[in-house]
């Protein structure tokens, strides 16, 4: 057994620092990308429709790559597969920066993609053992982080353009300190996380509950686990689909609907930025303190509230606070999905995990198109109203986080000490 320092050892705390280190590599990776989209579309010379259906492989990369990471994940171990899909998507970063053409443009974007959502998944399989291994909530803290990954990557792009550097090479640059930190963070993960330890583990607990509570079909358990994730992988959609609608429509949202000023509008996906990373960091504490099932249904009910307040908002600053009300809202949400996935069965963390993500990803993609979609048919802010039923839908379903199969497991003996 391992020493401990103020109530959990010293190598669980290091994990979780390195667990901490992926989250801001991953979003500084996204990041990098996001803000040479301009320079990189000019230097290609296409338009941004052609540049539109080029995101689209992209994110059916991610998609790919998640649903390959989380099977890799469970049989190798995520001490292996972290640090190595952290290389690969630091590398391949370089690629859209040398693209001269729409197909070579593509083909570096789908290859991001699919190592990208390779690190996403991995990453959070590895934070759901730092998690069982403390006992208690810590995975929306890292969701956190990778909203710090883009900040840091916005300030690099600027001062990288400020001193005349081409996309290529900030972008290479980007790369090859990415893949020096995956390197370095290696050694810090936890071990023994491969799928025979995890159904090891499984297995004892499966014993002890059969002999308090008698036996059950295992093929009926499974069944049970795998409706589990779908609902999960819904709600993940539902959310992440707000999430998305946010991210693209905030900032028109107060220009084109409230007639504020470029400038001023910025501020809208700002609020809701601000608010979601500001939540992340205290939802751990409030999931400790009321339950993950709290974090979600009231999350998603303060969301629904200030979506609403923002869609009929008579003024810029009403807008605001409608913006931030739904970050809030929604920040603490993804990151109890993501848990309990990962909980409802050791043996296949990575696999479920994958699950909940790829949908939710799918809806991260939807959300702008539909709100796009529905503008056809409405006025912008009214669209946001599917954004509220959708929110209420999540709030209605949020029992699935109800103590039993999926909850917040005993800390394990040689991580960490009972004291936290």
């Amino acid at each position: 057994m391992f020493a401990t320092v103020g109530g959990v050892n010293p190598s669980l705390r290091a994990a979780r620092a390195a667990t901490f280190i992926y989250f801001v590599l991953c979003g500084t990776l996204m990041g990098t990308w996001v803000v040479h989209i301009p320079a990189i579309e000019t230097r290609v010379g296409i338009s941004h429709a052609t540049l539109g259906s080029l995101l689209v492989l992209l994110g059916l990369g991610a998609f790919a790559g998640m649903q390959v990471a989380g099977r890799l994940t469970d049989h190798l171990g995520p001490r292996l597969v972290v640090p190595a899909t952290g290389i690969l998507a630091s590398a391949v970063l370089v690629l859209p920066g040398l693209a001269r053409d729409p197909w070579t443009l593509a083909g570096a974007l789908l290859a991001f993609g699919f190592c990208n959502g390779c690190l996403d998944v991995s990453m959070n399989a590895h934070a759901v053992h730092v998690e069982k291994a403390y006992g208690r909530p810590v995975m929306s803290a890292f969701h956190a982080t990778f909203s710090v990954g883009g900040v840091i990557a916005a300030i690099a792009a600027a001062g990288a353009a400020s001193a005349g550097m081409s996309p290529a090479a900030t972008l290479g640059a980007c790369a090859a300190l990415g893949i020096v930190i995956a390197l370095a963070s290696a050694r810090l993960l936890l071990p023994g996380t491969s799928a025979a330890t995890a159904t090891a583990t499984a297995t004892a607990t499966a014993t002890a509950t059969a002999t308090e509570q008698g036996r059950q079909a295992p093929a009926a358990k499974r069944g049970s686990t795998v409706r589990r994730i779908w609902i999960l992988a819904a709600l993940a959609l539902t959310t992440m689909l707000c999430e998305g609608a946010a991210n693209d429509w905030s900032t028109l949202h107060l220009k084109d609907v409230l007639g504020a000023p470029a400038s001023t509008a910025a501020f809208g996906y700002g609020t809701f930025a601000a608010a979601m990373t500001t939540g992340r960091l205290l939802a751990d504490r409030v999931a400790a303190r009321f339950g993950a099932m709290a974090v979600l249904r009231y999350g998603s009910a303060t969301a629904a509230v200030g979506i609403t307040i923002a869609a009929f908002a008579p003024s810029v600053w009403a807008a605001f606070v409608g913006w931030a009300l739904f970050g809030l809202g929604l920040s603490g949400c993804i990151p109890q999905l993501f848990s309990a996935a990962g909980h409802a069965d050791p043996a296949a963390a990575g696999a479920n995990v994958s699950r909940v993500a790829g949908l939710g990803y799918l809806g991260m993609l939807a959300g702008p198109a539909v709100i796009g979609w529905l503008t056809h048919l409405t006025a912008l802010n009214h669209t946001f109203l599917l954004l509220t039923l959708l929110c209420a839908t999540t709030a209605t379903a949020a029992g699935i986080l109800r103590t039993g199969s999926g909850a917040m497991p005993e800390p394990e003996p040689e991580l960490a000490s009972s004291s936290h």
